[in-house]
């Protein structure tokens, strides 16, 4: 990846003492083109249409992009022209390969319920993408979508003629952070997009920073190698901000740690300078779970439920809470209570979510070898059922064998499909043949993912369980289609 420069600016920029709310909404307005102020969308179509025109890297083949285009200076120049709405918010900033958005709920769930109002920026989306803007649980709504999208499309049209279009994700971008800096947030969770260094997401300052675990993923632009994508995901380490991350591979925290130390940044992992311990639990009134216990300096947090199934969210779980402790030095006091009530709130948004209950039908946006693994070991352990039919499609460019061991390894009936309008997904029958041809069982292919699921439904009964999965844009497919019944259904008064 190509190199742009210095990395964002450092240092506390104006913020609002930790904690108080600010008296008012901040306006901000873009700094037009050739003094001409065009007109405002008028809905949230007219502004997700103008979005969709721009590149988007999340739907286009990695052997398509070129490294080159991931750049900060014209992020950098898009803030500008809004007047840097990421300054006026405090930041906490969460990179890694998996669980960072988890981390982000979990962090964002604890903030909200000690009475906090907490901007989350997330990606990709499951349904809408209002749900990347979110104040609380509330995604941000169509009119203020169409509201903030025109001001980032003024701006984006006023950097254009020196710097080139700005992208979908870096206008997406642009639009959470403005979102926050005028609903006055008094903290905002941001999850970078891809990689760290370059990403779109760190022009921000912020507090507190946090790497989860470290895959091998996204190769084609990050790197070929643990320590090429650990390097990119250090980038988000700012001079003198404090990092946590979680014990893993050691050439991945020796990079982190000299990263940290050429920036002047204490680093802190999770069960070496942070008290951490994991347990299963199968208590009666909430079923098989885990629970962690967290302790920073004076600080403890003893034997919290962790709200998402699996044993891997015990540590997403435990960094979650090890960011909360280091935010309490900043002001942003909690209590265990608070705590309590934030895990259990915790948004789920495709990570083991049920959405239908007859048939029983889960989504997972498990889209890695190691994550389908998780996926199979937390179902498991977890979720009572009889048999299993999963429900699968994938992008091309992933590790699909890696994927189909796993799926083989947990299900019972596999159907094989694809996510619409998605031209990274794979040819469903290619799936299949691959799938026969290393594991020997059986499957079936469908043409959508709505006859997969009827498919699935007419051979189930009570007792068994569909689960979807393989790409967040399969998960969230099935998501709307069960909205839309749900909507259906509401509508004829069943």
């Amino acid at each position: 990846m190509s190199h742009d420069g210095e990395m964002g600016t450092d240092g506390d920029m104006g913020r609002a003492k930790a904690g108080s709310k600010k008296a008012a909404r901040t306006t901000v307005e873009a700094k037009p083109r050739g003094g001409k102020r065009r007109r405002a969308f008028t809905s949230m179509e007219q502004a997700e249409h103008w979005l969709n025109d721009r590149i988007n890297f999340e739907r286009v083949r990695p052997h398509r992009v070129d490294p080159d285009d991931f750049k900060l200076g014209r992020m950098r120049a898009l803030m500008d022209a809004l007047d840097n709405p990421q300054d006026a918010t405090p930041i906490v900033h969460i990179a890694g390969s998996k669980g960072k958005g988890s981390v982000c709920e979990m962090l964002a769930g604890c903030l909200g319920a000690n009475g906090y109002t907490v901007g989350v920026y997330s990606s990709p989306h499951l349904v809408s993408v209002r749900e990347r803007i979110r104040v609380g649980a509330e995604p941000i709504s169509g009119r203020g979508f169409a509201r903030i999208m025109s001001k980032v499309r003024d701006a984006a049209e006023a950097v254009e003629p020196e710097h080139g279009q700005p992208t979908y994700f870096e206008c997406i971008t642009a639009a959470g952070f403005l979102q926050f800096a005028e609903e006055a947030v008094d903290i905002a969770v941001v999850e970078v997009g891809l990689g760290g260094r370059l990403d779109s997401t760190n022009i921000a300052s912020p507090l507190v920073t946090a790497i989860t675990a470290i895959q091998l993923e996204h190769t084609a632009i990050l790197g070929d190698s643990l320590e090429l994508i650990a390097a990119e995901k250090a980038g988000i380490i700012k001079q003198g901000v404090p990092c946590l991350t979680v014990k893993q591979d050691e050439a991945v925290l020796e990079i982190f740690e000299r990263t940290a130390e050429e920036r002047g940044a204490p680093l802190m992992v999770l069960g070496r300078e942070i008290d951490f311990t994991q347990r299963f639990e199968a208590a009666h009134a909430m079923g098989p779970h885990m629970r962690v216990c967290v302790g920073t300096g004076d600080q403890t947090l003893d034997h919290l439920p962790v709200p998402f199934e699996g044993e891997h969210q015990a540590q997403n779980c435990g960094l979650a809470l090890a960011i909360l402790q280091q935010l309490a030095l900043r002001g942003f006091e909690h209590s265990e209570r608070g705590v309590l009530l934030g895990l259990e709130s915790s948004v789920k948004n495709g990570r083991l979510e049920e959405i239908w209950d007859n048939p029983r039908i889960i989504i997972d946006g498990a889209h890695t070898g190691e994550s389908v693994r998780t996926l199979i070991n937390a179902i498991g352990a977890h979720v009572r059922s009889d048999s299993m039919v999963v429900i699968f499609g994938c992008a091309a460019d992933k590790d699909v064998d890696a994927m189909l061991a796993e799926i083989g390894r947990g299900g019972d009936k596999v159907i094989f499909t694809r996510a619409q309008g998605n031209p990274r997904a794979m040819d469903p029958e290619e799936l299949r043949k691959r799938f026969e041809e290393s594991h020997g069982k059986m499957s079936q292919v469908e043409p959508t993912l709505r006859d997969a699921i009827n498919t699935a439904a007419k051979g189930v009964g009570r007792d068994d369980l569909i689960c979807v999965t393989g790409s967040f844009y399969l998960a969230g497919e099935a998501k709307a289609l069960f909205l839309a019944k749900r909507e259906e259904l509401a509508a004829a008064g069943v």
